[in-house]
């Protein structure tokens, strides 16, 4: 289960596809060296994204997989 403190990639090295459901959000910059120590959380803060919108769409996504 993903929540907003699971470090961004940690996600992406669960599955690449991911990358997309980043995108969608407008978080662009998921291969930027914060992505390998920043938190869902402390991204989405950063870039005005709700988190907690992207993480039910991050958890979705492993449910369905």
């Amino acid at each position: 289960m993903i929540t907003k403190d699971t470090i961004i990639m940690d996600v992406l090295m669960m599955d690449r596809n991911t990358a997309g459901i980043f995108m969608e959000h407008g978080m662009h910059c998921i291969g930027c060296p914060s992505a390998s120590g920043e938190s869902i959380s402390d991204a989405c803060a950063v870039h005005g994204i709700d988190a907690d919108k992207l993480v039910e769409d991050l958890n979705k996504y492993f449910a369905n997989k």
